[in-house]
């Protein structure tokens, strides 16, 4: 039989608790190098990294406080909500 104590069982009890949720991130080139991330569920809810990489972690860290700050004043969080679509559109100028 196994022995779990209580510090352990609590713990154990939080990780089951929680739900892996998923949202869309956009990156887009910052003029000034780096990139500019925000997430379209979640207007103000923004970032930079200097890195694709970089800017990846920060989105992840950025998001997962928002999500924190919308517990504690007890707001509904959205599951995942738009899908953006992005496209390349043509168009002709003239000189």
């Amino acid at each position: 039989m196994c022995q779990i104590d209580r510090a352990q069982k609590i713990c154990y009890h939080s990780i089951m608790k929680q739900k892996v949720l998923s949202y869309y991130a956009v990156f887009e080139p910052a003029e000034e190098g780096g990139y500019n991330v925000s997430f379209p569920d979640f207007p103000g809810c923004v970032t930079f990294g200097r890195t694709f990489e970089e800017a990846k972690i920060k989105a992840k860290e950025i998001l997962e406080l928002w999500l924190e700050e919308l517990l504690e004043e007890k707001a509904s969080i959205p599951f995942y909500v738009s899908r953006p679509i992005i496209d390349e559109i043509e168009v002709a100028v003239s000189r």
